[in-house]
């Protein structure tokens, strides 16, 4: 046996998430996912069932660059980058397999890993094009990008998150350390700006209600100090708007350094 880490990108818009669905009774509903796709492919080429391990659970409608994922290979003789080709052609087209390498046994993608990087695409533009739908949150005007970073400042440490948390979120503990969080110009496309934030963790949709509160809160002029004060109230009523999955990406994933946090 072996440990064979991917590097995995895929469009989020027909997929219902990363993890595989179970019902109750154990049978799985017709809902597509990331997870039972590459299983699927796994399974063909090893002829045995493989699990497939994510760094992170994207929710439907959300894409990603660059998700980890490790599995245990039985196969000794396949070298490690073969696996590219050999689940890419038994793909859909909307997951790719980017990389694969083998790593020590026992590594895994979500419990090694110390920090996720997502990128969050809005669109500042009055028309977007036809392609670019399907991965940006249209809000068609163009905010003011030094006071969403004024507003950013406070969103940096080991911080109690539940203002961003989701009400069915269970996670035992609300903090997670932020690592950084900016938003920047796309400079490849003048109507199109980037939210970028990296942490050791998320809680569920938190990127998504960070965002969308930035964006509200700049279009409504509040203090500097406002994302600060809502995070020191721990009241997620506080919270603006959520936004849309389908600009948000699962950029990177590293595994570098000390790991933080929860698991």
């Amino acid at each position: 046996m072996r440990t064979i880490l991917l590097t995995v990108s895929y469009d989020g818009t027909d997929f219902c998430g990363w993890q595989k669905q179970t019902c109750a009774n154990g049978s799985v509903p017709h809902m597509r996912t990331v997870q039972e796709e590459l299983e699927k492919a796994l399974a063909v080429v090893h002829k045995v069932p493989v699990q497939a391990c994510g760094s992170g659970r994207t929710d439907s409608g959300v894409h990603a660059y660059g998700q980890a994922v490790t599995f245990e290979s039985p196969i000794d003789s396949i070298p490690a980058e073969n696996y590219v080709p050999a689940l890419n052609c038994r793909l859909p087209p909307d997951l790719r397999v980017m990389s694969a390498k083998e790593v020590p046994m026992g590594f895994h993608a979500r419990f090694n890993a110390t920090r996720r990087t997502y990128r969050y695409f809005i669109w500042c533009g009055v028309n977007p094009p036809a392609h670019k739908m399907r991965y940006i949150w249209p809000i068609f005007y163009r905010p003011d990008l030094e006071k969403l970073n004024r507003l950013c400042a406070p969103l940096h440490g080991e911080l109690d998150c539940t203002t961003f948390s989701a009400a069915s979120d269970e996670s035992p503990s609300k903090c997670r350390y932020i690592e950084e969080a900016f938003f920047y110009q796309n400079p490849d496309e003048p109507d199109e700006i980037i939210f970028q934030i990296s942490a050791n963790a998320f809680l569920w949709r938190m990127v998504r209600s960070i965002t969308g509160t930035l964006i509200q809160a700049e279009k409504k002029g509040v203090e500097d100090d406002y994302i600060g004060k809502i995070l020191e109230a721990k009241d997620r009523k506080l919270a603006g708007l959520t936004a849309p999955p389908q600009g948000l990406f699962l950029w990177n994933v590293g595994f570098e350094g000390i790991r933080r946090g929860p698991k």
